[in-house]
């Protein structure tokens, strides 16, 4: 976002000097229009000057924008705002979005006239909602710019995904090909630690073509860095950028003619936000290729490709009645002036986000901030006054502006946790890994099997010399989600392909239509035919009005639920049916998630108990009881106790540190489950887990489409695991196997599974 306004700042400038440079020559007077910025990076002497001289144009971030909002002299200049302008408005999906809502409705109290609001994306959905977003509620303009930007959008293998891929070389060769081949290139990666494997790779295969002309763009590396990065590519210095996430947006950086995707981008939006940095003029091309990596992400790249080509865009997802950022706003708006409660309140609910908050919400946080849950023995003190009388709420304490000004904003901080085995140090993991973690998981680190037992403030304790199997990949903390949207598409796909050959048809006729359906050429609907025949010969195809529910016995029983609805919504149900299945057996149940499903692995398991007793009425509450314990919940509460300044960051100069915070954090938390439950703290940090990390207004309406019949639950049991679930069950070895050995591993589970195809066939003739 910093790059970004930086961007528009240095885009804005230059235009105005030539313009000014050629009013001169013409003996023309203009106006001086004066632009600022302001970010968490801009010097106290640069906010000075724009007290002094206000611009024109201020160009600023939602954090920013709210400590403006609280500075007395700044306000002034806000009473003549004319137009808002919220560019790349699509990445205020989250809690930063939120946060922006509310400053919006504060601005335009405090202005004289009516702000216009414009909102700007080039790729968002659905415009209805991203316009009630914008403007909460009022009337507004949709323009749906239909431009004829053409794209050049396409799905490539290095090889057989079964039979030639031996190694990652292919996949480097494959990737340097396309990059000598055009001028400038942006890979795109899913995690930051695959983008500086790629940047190394690279330069370690092919000396002779990348030295100075190639680096890594990501959130972990330097302010200075990344600029530099930027600069580089707007010279025309650097041959590829390779990057995870941080340079969707539309920052100006040259001319990009070839953008890769490697893997899954998990959204129609996301890959085409990513596909647009190429070809960035109006009457360019956007030339973007898919690199697939096994038969998973083959289908879901195919179908992302194609709701690309047809510009399908998954809707954006805003989360509603966030009650910590609304506690940081009212303390914010109290610094601001003193107000009528009601008004406040009315003020709040013009929020898009906030319509449907409930006056008892609102009045818990009230009561929070005014210190009424007695939370003064852990430091915790009223910092608003309200008076039932009169209904008037206000600042509190003469520190209010400077706590308010140094602990800001909606961006969590994360740390890394020490593991400890033995009172040995063995390493260090990041929170974001152990916050997905539950009792008794399994993981890899530095080569060697642990088992989690417990966490005491920043370090976590385990059990070494495990037997299991790892039940969880390293890499899947930084793993995106696909979205639901996009896991319906690749359902519905799943559905068109399983009726054609339950009707027989012939090979050519199922590989035409997959060629027109997903507009791939013969080697890709090759791969996706023998995918989809191996499936549905050794078992069933689940699709969109399947979930397939498939037992086998390895080392223990295994039951792999085959429900293709992205992450989010299975992290939801898996959790859910986990929970009632322990709670029958009295013990815990290992547990596995991907996109495409979930298994479960126990010596017993009561599924079909499980099934019975989940309905979309109770899955909050089975949710609820299941992540009362966990680390997920311990470190959202934290991030919810930071935002609504129950912790305070920075505090008379000192800052603290992540895991005092976290310390603070356990105490507080053990505090207000003897208080209340209803905490509005605590309550958030429980809709967080429930709503933004997992999606359970999605999960209820699969199980909402289980109990009409919309989706038909079928159990088979097989030899071996079906090839649908082979990525799924073999995510927990991936940390211990070279990708030579998983290629050798799923090369031989296909042959075991031809075999078995070719038997049946035998038998059946």
């Amino acid at each position: 976002m910093k790059a970004l306004n930086n961007d528009i700042y240095v885009n804005l400038i230059k235009p105005l000097e030539e313009i000014y440079s050629l009013a001169h020559i013409k003996g023309v007077k203009l106006q001086k229009i004066r632009v600022g910025l302001r970010t968490g990076d801009t010097s106290v002497n640069e906010k000075n000057k724009m007290l002094k001289n206000p611009p024109h144009i201020f160009i600023t971030t939602p954090e920013s924008l709210a400590i403006s909002l609280t500075t007395k002299k700044f306000i002034e200049h806000f009473y003549g705002v004319e137009f808002i302008i919220i560019d790349e408005i699509h990445s205020l999906g989250n809690k930063r979005g939120v946060y922006l809502s509310l400053s919006l409705e504060r601005l335009e109290e405090l202005s004289k006239i009516t702000p216009v609001r414009i909102g700007l994306s080039a790729t968002i959905a659905p415009l209805e909602e991203v316009a009630l977003f914008l403007t909460g509620n009022r009337d507004c303009i949709v323009a749906d710019v239909k431009t004829e930007k053409k794209s050049d959008i396409k799905v490539l293998t290095a090889g057989s995904l079964i039979d030639d891929l031996k190694s990652d070389s292919s996949l480097y060769s494959l990737m340097d090909k396309l990059i000598q081949e055009h001028k400038t290139t942006v890979i795109f990666t899913n995690t930051r630690s695959a983008t500086e494997r790629v940047v190394n790779h690279l330069k370690e295969r092919f000396p002779e073509n990348y030295f100075n002309n190639i680096e890594a763009h990501h959130s972990s590396l330097s302010k200075e860095h990344r600029f530099l990065v930027e600069d580089k590519l707007r010279k025309g210095e650097l041959k590829v950028v390779v990057s995870s996430t941080s340079l969707e947006l539309g920052i100006d950086i040259g001319y990009i003619d070839l953008v890769i995707l490697l893997g899954s981008p998990k959204s129609s939006a996301r890959a085409l936000q990513r596909i647009g940095r190429a070809g960035h003029k109006l009457h360019d091309v956007s030339v973007g290729r898919f690199i697939v990596l096994d038969r998973d992400d083959l289908v879901e790249c195919s179908i992302l490709a194609k709701e690309g080509i047809e510009r399908k865009i998954d809707n954006i997802y805003i989360p509603r009645n966030c009650l910590d950022v609304l506690s940081q706003q009212i303390y914010g708006m109290c610094i601001q002036r003193v107000w009528n409660i009601d008004e406040m309140f009315h003020l709040i609910k013009k929020s898009y986000c906030y319509k449907d908050l409930t006056k008892e919400d609102f009045m818990s946080v009230i009561s929070y901030l005014a210190g009424e849950y007695a939370l003064e023995h852990r430091n915790v003190y009223a910092k608003i006054w309200y008076d039932n009388k009169t209904k008037q709420v206000g600042k509190k304490g003469k520190l209010a502006r400077v706590i308010y000004l140094t602990n800001v904003g909606t961006i969590p901080e994360e740390s890394f946790v020490t593991v400890i085995s033995d009172d040995k140090k063995i390493g260090v993991i990041d929170e974001i890994f152990l916050e997905k973690m539950k009792q008794g998981d399994v993981f890899v680190l530095g080569g060697r099997k642990y088992q989690f037992l417990y966490t005491r403030g920043m370090k976590v304790y385990v059990k070494s010399g495990v037997k299991r199997n790892p039940t969880i990949p390293s890499w899947f903390s930084e793993q995106l989600p696909l979205s639901f949207d996009s896991a319906l598409e690749i359902g519905k796909f799943r559905k068109l392909i399983n009726e054609l050959f339950e009707k027989k048809k012939n090979k050519k006729g199922i590989k035409d239509f997959i060629k027109e359906y997903s507009y791939s050429d013969e080697e890709i609907a090759d791969q996706i035919y023998d995918y989809f025949y191996e499936q549905f010969y050794y078992a069933r195809i689940p699709h969109k009005s399947k979930i397939l529910i498939e037992s086998y016995k390895g080392e223990k029983n295994y039951i792999v639920v085959h429900s293709l609805y992205g992450r989010r919504v299975n992290d939801a149900l898996s959790r859910a049916l986990g929970y009632l299945m322990g709670q029958k057996v009295g013990r815990d149940i290992e547990i596995g998630i991907n996109d495409n499903g979930f298994y479960f692995s126990a010596e017993s398991l009561p599924i079909d108990e499980a099934l019975k007793k989940l309905r979309p009425e109770n899955l909050r509450e089975a949710l609820e009881e299941a992540i009362a314990k966990t680390e997920i919940l311990k470190r959202r509460f934290r991030h919810c106790a930071t935002r609504s300044l129950m912790i305070l960051r920075n505090y008379k100069g000192r800052v603290k540190t992540v895991g005092k915070q976290h310390m603070k954090s356990h105490f507080l938390l053990s505090a207000i489950n003897k208080i209340s439950k209803n905490f509005p703290i605590l309550k958030e940090a429980k809709r967080e887990v429930l709503e933004d990390l997992m999606d359970i207004k999605n999960a209820e309406l699969v199980l909402k489409w289980i109990n009409e019949g919309k989706i038909v639950l079928e159990k088979i049991t097989t030899k071996l695991p079906s090839p649908f679930s082979h990525n799924l069950v073999m995510q927990g070895y991936s940390d211990l196997l070279k990708i030579e050995d998983k290629m050798a591993f799923m090369k031989r589970m296909h042959e075991e599974i031809m075999k078995e195809i070719n038997k049946k066939k035998n038998q059946s003739y």
